[in-house]
């Protein structure tokens, strides 16, 4: 891997978001290679047309209210760009990723990770030191 740097969102990069708050054991669905799980009072979030699940503890403690049902990711992440293809185990299941994506993690330490493509993590991320 390579070394990983600290990023931040832009700020012109909001999302569109709701709170699973309904009686329900959860559901599942397929996305990123693999299986993906949502949890009663995980958050819906639509990416600019990428709609996915986030864990409620992540969502809370990463993201910020701007109204009208659109948040903005508020902390930093650290960032490596993968060098071979591989997958990664998230908070939502397993997600499977390309040479040349990025390795994200919610956490200095590599915990809370994902995997975004390099098109798409350049376009919503930029190097916050």
């Amino acid at each position: 891997m390579a070394d990983r740097r600290k990023y931040r969102k832009r700020a012109n990069q909001a999302v569109v978001a709701v709170q699973l708050a309904l009686d329900t054991a959860g559901f599942t669905y397929e996305k990123w290679g693999g299986t993906q799980t949502c949890k009663a009072g995980d958050w819906i979030v639509d990416n600019d047309g990428d709609v996915y699940t986030v864990d409620r503890t992540t969502f809370e403690r990463t993201y910020r209210d701007v109204g009208e049902g659109r948040f903005v990711k508020t902390t930093p992440v650290w960032a490596e760009v993968a060098r071979e293809a591989g997958q990664v185990q998230t908070k939502e299941g397993v997600t499977h990723y390309d040479a040349g994506d990025y390795l994200v993690f919610n956490e200095e330490d590599g915990g809370d990770a994902y995997a975004v493509s390099a098109a798409k993590f350049e376009a919503m991320y930029e190097l916050a030191d």
